[in-house]
């Protein structure tokens, strides 16, 4: 039972009768009167169980995106049903008009919209409707909450899709580029051609010689259908925020651009995301699929604040990738010697595939290496000096065991990322 603000104005208006016969019974018959008053309301009200609610809402929208909830509130009551219903939408799931008046006649319906416009990846629910059903004089309410359980799947936003379009046609000029045959470094038979000079007499086809009676070469290009493994560390290091996101999300634009990329060059990707176990994986898929099922996968990724298993990582790539392949690692994973763990794991990872090891960069640390004002700023400055001594140091050693490193402010890695993927393509390394 709920009471609105007019029992407390009824009960204050029988102020006037006390004062006037000064008679203390007087306020024990006021308010008895004042409880009947609402005893008879609430009886006469509509019971909030026969109210039939069902639900229209889209299974999944992009971060920042606005959709629909639509309820639908059928009165199987024999009484005229009024008050209000509240749609129990939780605060990140960014819900406006989640409260609307009702005034149903028996067998009337009703379409109550909210808007939502998500703030937070992953599963936005709303976990309960509540119905407040007032009687004629509107003084007291029966109230019920249904089991309102329902839910929108929030992808990520994929702010970096803009730069897709001009990625696909330096991809598409490099498949129609006499550069891309690259005689003798590929894998894959391209076509047959004349013997020029200078040409590897190793790619000399000496039946199609024989046929054509002049000197004929085969040209291969890099192997298509390769597989690209991209692992999303979703340990403690990715949680620290840049700017007004934290590193995770940008590892999170980071691989949906490139899978999206690697799936358009007729690649497969695999995406991983771990830390001390799997918190999400994909299969290898279409390039009609791609960028919806790694948004899928990536949607519901949080930070841990655990450390990541680089030995059991290490192992579960070597049990998937079982010919040479791309493995994109996106961890801001400690690269100082005194923390050899990532350091290990990559530099044995390179002996047998093509490895790329990406970070964000932090500008404030940069700027702080740069500020000695003060006694504080000056051991400020010695810390992040010392830091970005060790990322250095690592990254080196990294490069001399065959890995690419990047590490790029946030809005850059996504786009550099993919750059450096169609410049191994265009090397022929890939």
């Amino acid at each position: 039972m709920a009471l609105s603000w007019r029992p407390a104005a009824l009960m204050a208006f029988g102020l006037v009768p006390v004062l006037i016969t000064q008679a203390p019974l007087m306020v024990l018959l006021w308010a008895a009167l004042v409880v009947v008053v609402c005893v008879v309301d609430l009886m006469l009200a509509a019971r909030p169980r026969s109210l039939q609610i069902s639900r229209n809402l889209p299974l999944q929208v992009r971060l920042s995106q606005t959709v629909e909830s639509e309820l639908i509130i059928r009165n199987t009551d024999d009484r005229q049903a009024r008050g209000r219903v509240r749609d129990g939408w939780e605060p990140s799931a960014g819900a406006e008009g989640v409260e609307a008046p009702v005034s149903l006649a028996p067998g009337a319906a009703m379409r109550m919209k909210v808007r939502l416009t998500p703030t937070r990846r992953g599963e936005r629910r709303s976990l309960f409707v509540t119905v407040r059903l007032f009687g004629p004089l509107g003084f007291a309410a029966r109230q019920y909450t249904f089991d309102g359980s329902a839910s929108v799947r929030v992808l990520p936003e994929f702010k970096a899709r803009k730069h897709l379009p001009s990625r696909i046609a330096r991809l598409r000029e490099l498949d129609g580029e006499s550069a891309v045959q690259i005689r003798s470094a590929g894998t894959e038979f391209d076509s047959l051609r004349t013997y020029v000079e200078g040409d590897d007499v190793r790619s000399i086809d000496w039946r199609a010689t024989a046929r054509s009676q002049e000197v004929t070469l085969r040209t291969w290009r890099p192997e298509r259908d390769r597989r690209v493994y991209v692992i999303m560390d979703t340990s403690r290091t990715s949680a620290p925020r840049i700017g007004d996101e934290p590193r995770l999300d940008t590892f999170i634009e980071s691989a949906l651009l490139l899978g999206a990329l690697c799936s358009k060059a007729g690649d497969k990707v695999e995406f991983i995301a771990f830390d001390r176990v799997v918190r999400a994986r994909t299969a290898p898929q279409s390039a009609d699929t791609a960028i919806r099922e790694l948004g899928t996968a990536m949607s519901g990724v949080e930070s841990v604040l655990v450390e990541t298993d680089w030995d059991a990582l290490s192992a579960l790539i070597r049990s998937r990738a079982k010919q040479r392949s791309l493995v994109v690692f996106l961890s801001n994973a400690s690269l100082a010697q005194a923390d050899i763990g990532a350091l290990t794991a990559l530099s044995a990872l390179a002996r047998d595939h093509l490895v790329i090891k990406a970070s964000v960069t932090d500008p404030e640390v940069t700027l702080m290496s740069t500020y000695r004002e003060n006694s504080v700023a000056v051991y400020d400055a010695a810390a992040a000096e010392k830091t970005l001594f060790d990322e250095s140091a690592g990254a080196s050693l990294l490069s001399r065991s065959g890995v690419v490193v990047l590490s790029e402010l946030p809005e850059d890695l996504p786009p550099k990322l993919s750059d450096k993927y169609i410049e191994l393509k265009a090397a022929g390394r890939l």
